[in-house]
């Protein structure tokens, strides 16, 4: 009596086999014709493909996903390239200012004009302007207790950060930019040089333009710099 050949599902054990096959990864060589009858699921649709379809699908897949990666990089590469030179024209045009009103007014314009910032308001303390000869002009502002407790709270401590901006805040910080009729959004940094100097309000009317979740090294790269040029095109006191 012959007797029926066993189950090799029932004799062989799954993992020892694909353990037995990570270690013989010539097993298929001189074997081809074995790789056509081996079928796996299909990996979009019911059924099973050739391994060797299988293959193919999964080595596409790849390929696409590599491709998708190497453009998020590039395009990251070139935003930051782009934010590299804006960055430095900002700068340059910064360190051109003759005075502090003049200082105020390049980061102004160049901020609206590189970085698509249409408000920006510079609080300094009255000690930082009392030996120049005239009040500062817009957007430089005389730092009072009213503003500077409200920045404070805006800041909650922080060195700096970005928050929503409603209208009243909005009029009494930036009061030389007319408010929006809804509330906005804000970057602030807080000016220091070995001691407070003020601080630095970019504002947008849009809400979402500075978001709570963004990164203010941009913000507070700025504000050192003009923390620095603050101090040093400020007039000696008589």
């Amino acid at each position: 009596m012959t007797r029926a050949a066993p189950d090799p599902r029932k004799t062989l054990d799954p993992d020892r086999v694909a353990q037995w096959l990570a270690c013989h990864p010539d097993f298929f060589v001189g074997r081809e014709g074995l790789l056509q009858q081996l079928k796996v699921p299909h990996p979009e649709a019911r059924g099973a493909t050739s391994l060797l379809e299988r293959l193919v699908h999964d080595l596409r897949s790849r390929a696409e996903q590599a491709e998708w990666r190497l453009e998020q990089l590039l395009e990251s590469a070139r935003h930051n390239e782009g934010q590299y030179r804006r960055t430095r024209e900002l700068v340059l045009a910064l360190l051109e200012a003759e005075d502090n009103d003049a200082l105020g007014q390049a980061l102004a314009t160049q901020l609206a004009e590189r970085f698509h910032t249409p408000a920006v308001a510079l609080w300094c303390p009255a000690s930082l302007t009392d030996a120049e000869p005239r009040p500062p002009q817009a957007p430089r502002q005389v730092l009072d207790d009213h503003a500077g407790q409200r920045l404070a709270a805006l800041l909650d401590g922080r060195t700096s950060r970005c928050t929503r901006l409603t209208p009243t805040d909005w009029k009494r910080l930036l009061p030389h930019v007319p408010a929006p009729d809804k509330a906005g959004s804000c970057a602030l940094s807080r000016l220091t040089l070995g001691e407070p100097l003020g601080y630095l309000v970019l504002a947008s009317p849009d809400p979402d333009h500075f978001r709570a979740s963004m990164d203010t090294l941009f913000t507070e790269y700025v504000g050192e710099v003009v923390a620095r040029l603050l101090v040093r095109l400020a007039p000696a006191a008589p």
